[in-house]
């Protein structure tokens, strides 16, 4: 117990040592690129280990796979929630510049289309729940340290062997966050 107690102690004293290079380690962010064209809402919070290091979580709720549209009576019932580790490669501002973001990601939900099938029902229902594993990379523009733009781009591969048989397996995700530091 006291050796757990003392690596505890450790550890949080060479986090506060990087906390202290940062004024601002936390941001939130909104993926306004996705609300605005596919009414999908995509949240995030970021925060600082170093001026290059981050982690991220993200909640993203009606996630579409890979833009696929609800028309023809098609409809996702979809949320997501994500994890990833951001490394950036500009030296301005801390968290700035072109970055990479290796990520995980779980989805749950389902998707429902009125299609008639073999089975004389008129609606198809496909199990969304996949984990995912993938890679992202985007530019990231610090303005005073207080508010951040940039685009991104995801690419992932999920490993639910229902959503591969009725979509694929690769996913892409892209856009635009705002965000706020503070």
């Amino acid at each position: 117990m006291k050796k757990s107690l003392g690596l505890l102690v450790l550890i949080f004293s060479v986090y506060a040592g990087y906390s202290q290079n940062l004024v601002k380690q936390n941001e939130v962010k909104l993926n306004i690129a996705n609300t605005i064209a596919i009414a999908s809402v995509e949240f995030g919070y970021e925060r600082f280990l170093d001026e290059h290091q981050s982690i991220e979580g993200g909640i993203l709720i009606n996630d579409r796979m890979s833009y696929r549209s609800e028309s023809g009576s098609r409809e996702f019932k979809t949320n997501s929630y994500k994890l990833g580790y951001n490394y950036y490669f500009g030296n301005e501002y801390a968290g700035s510049g072109l970055y990479i973001n290796p990520f995980l990601k779980y989805r749950s939900g389902e998707f429902t289309e009125e299609d008639p099938i073999e089975d004389g029902s008129s609606h198809r229902i496909t199990n969304m729940d996949a984990f995912i594993i993938g890679l992202g990379a985007g530019y990231k523009w610090n303005f005073n340290d207080t508010f951040v733009l940039g685009p991104f781009v995801n690419l992932g591969r999920n490993f639910s062997e229902e959503v591969k048989d009725r979509f694929s397996a690769i996913e892409f995700n892209a856009g635009f966050h705002i965000g706020y530091r503070f």
